[in-house]
């Protein structure tokens, strides 16, 4: 059955997905004006040098970086970074948790590093949290917030670790939304193309002195392919550019995103609205017959929503629906194979349309459940 929900209720931006997720129009204004000329210029010359200088400074700022890190930016994205962290930050053994898929893949790109110890793996089923164990371990690494299923993380060292080891933490769908203080990390390291509202393409980083110190240290000691080496990336980044040629519209959109969050407050801004976005969802889900979070307080992310729904209800269905509207990206996590919908709450989405889909859902579970 097709059904076309009212326009009056439908979302001003139909877009919720978790990567890539929502890019603001007045960034792609900005992209296809002043970016104009400056497509398909060099990227060792001094437009698109300061692009980068923007994107490394607007990060400095925004996570009020202590004394001695630094933003390093490498081509590639979150994938790439776990094999720069195994050859270039990762001694012998890795302590890691697995609460989901993303968590998972990282842990299996360090076990089947020949040269590293078999990681130790504090694993929960996928929708609640876990941390790092305790171990004889020089690094120890998790996810601020696990994107195929919503659940969010705390980030702190872990008690009883090695002072000298090393705390690494994927940012990718927390970074540009949730806080941090990076004073309990030394990797906090994601992908532009969720919370920065860009494309892919690209990782960044912040790393501490200490991780540049290991990174160092270890490249004199191991061979490291080029497009892997961390003192590199490092190197190219104090000099406001990348390795090899970087995709130049997700320098421009990541910068244009980072300037909108400065000039309106900053994370307690991005904040407010993931906040206001990520609360309407779930006291909605939390309220209705045929739905509910999947994941239980505290952990449920502000930045990416799963929502789990009745037997009685065809979530794929329901996702169609809203796809066939223009509200897309809702399908949940492929692999999770739940009855759910996952949806991006990111700094870019609008609260008020977060409420609109919302409606929208109810909408079509009227028209569609007995």
């Amino acid at each position: 059955m097709s059904l076309t929900i009212p326009t009056d209720l439908l979302p001003v931006d139909g877009r919720f997905g978790c990567g890539p997720s929502k890019v603001r129009p007045a960034a792609l204004t900005a992209l296809a004006t002043r970016g104009a000329t400056w497509m398909g210029t060099s990227h060792r010359q001094a437009p698109v040098r300061e692009v980068v200088r923007r994107i490394r400074t607007g990060l400095a700022s925004l996570y009020d970086a202590p004394e001695g890190y630094e933003v390093v930016l490498g081509n590639g994205g979150s994938t790439q970074f776990w094999d720069v962290a195994s050859f270039c930050l990762i001694q012998q053994r890795a302590s890691v948790s697995v609460f989901g898929e993303f968590t998972s893949k990282f842990a299996s790109a360090i076990a089947r590093t020949p040269w590293l110890d078999e990681p130790t793996v504090a694993e929960v089923a996928p929708g609640s949290v876990i941390l790092p164990r305790v171990a004889d371990a020089d690094v120890y690494a998790w996810a601020h917030n696990e994107t195929a299923t919503g659940a969010a993380a705390p980030i702190h060292r872990i008690p009883g670790s090695d002072p000298q080891a090393l705390t690494l933490i994927d940012a990718t769908s927390s970074a540009g939304a949730m806080p941090v203080d990076l004073a309990d990390v030394d990797a906090y390291y994601f992908a532009p193309q969720k919370g920065f509202s860009s494309d892919g393409g690209l990782w960044c980083a912040l790393l501490s002195p200490a991780a540049i110190e290991r990174s160092a240290r270890l490249t004199q000691e191991r061979w490291i392919p080029d497009s892997l080496n961390l003192q590199l990336a490092v190197t190219n980044s104090r000099a406001d550019q990348t390795l090899n040629t970087p995709a130049l519209a997700t320098l421009f959109l990541m910068a244009e995103q980072l300037d909108w969050l400065l000039a309106s407050g900053g994370l307690a801004y991005a904040e407010r609205r993931t906040h206001a976005s990520a609360s309407h969802l779930y006291a909605w889900a939390d309220a209705h017959p045929l739905a509910s979070p999947f994941v239980s307080e505290p952990y449920r992310s502000p930045v990416v929503g799963t929502i789990d729904f009745d037997a009685s209800v065809d979530a794929a269905a329901l996702a169609a629906t809203l796809r066939a509207n223009n509200i897309v990206d809702v399908e949940p996590y492929r692999k999770l194979g739940r009855n759910q919908l996952r949806i991006g709450m990111f700094p870019a989405v609008e609260p008020s349309d977060v409420e609109a889909l919302t409606a929208c859902i109810d909408w079509v579970l009227e028209r569609t459940v007995a």
